[in-house]
C-alpha cells in the first residue's frame, strides 16, 4: 500500500488543482449565494403565509358559529335537564304527561280521541304536471 502512496498524492493535487478555481468562485460568489438563499426563503415564507391568512378568517366564523350552537345546545340541555328533574319530583307534571302522552284517565273521567279522517287529503305539491 505504501508504493501506491505518490500515486494517491498525485490523484490529490491533480483534484485539488481542478477544485480549487470552482472552490474559489463560489467563495467570491458567496454574498450573492447567500442574498438569493435568503429571498428564495422569504417567498416561501410568504406564499405559506398568504396562505394561512386566507384560511384564517373563514375559521374565525366558523368558531363563531360552533361558539353559538354550543350555547344553544347547552340551552336546551338545561331545559330538558329541568323537565327530567320535574317528571322525577313534582306529582302534577307526572300526572299531565300521563293524561297527555298515555291517555289514561282518573276513575270516573272519559279521554276523547278525535276520529282520524276518513279520506285524508293529498299533500299540496306546487310542482307542474307532465
Amino acid at each position: 500500500m505504501a508504493e501506491r502512496a505518490p500515486e494517491a498524492e498525485a490523484l490529490a493535487a491533480s483534484w485539488i488543482l481542478r477544485v480549487r478555481p470552482l472552490a474559489m468562485r463560489l467563495y467570491l460568489l458567496r454574498r450573492r449565494i447567500a442574498t438569493v438563499t435568503v429571498a428564495v426563503l422569504a417567498g416561501l415564507l410568504r406564499s405559506t403565509l398568504n396562505a394561512a391568512f386566507r384560511v384564517l378568517p373563514s375559521q374565525r366564523i366558523e368558531y363563531e358559529s360552533l361558539r353559538k350552537r354550543i350555547a344553544q345546545e347547552q340551552k336546551e340541555n338545561e331545559l330538558y335537564t329541568q323537565q327530567i328533574q320535574g317528571l322525577k319530583t313534582d306529582e302534577k307534571a307526572i300526572e299531565k304527561e300521563a293524561r297527555e302522552q298515555l291517555r289514561y284517565a282518573r276513575p270516573g273521567e272519559y279521554v276523547y280521541v278525535p276520529p282520524a279522517p276518513a279520506n285524508p287529503l293529498p299533500p299540496a305539491t306546487h310542482s307542474a304536471k307532465k
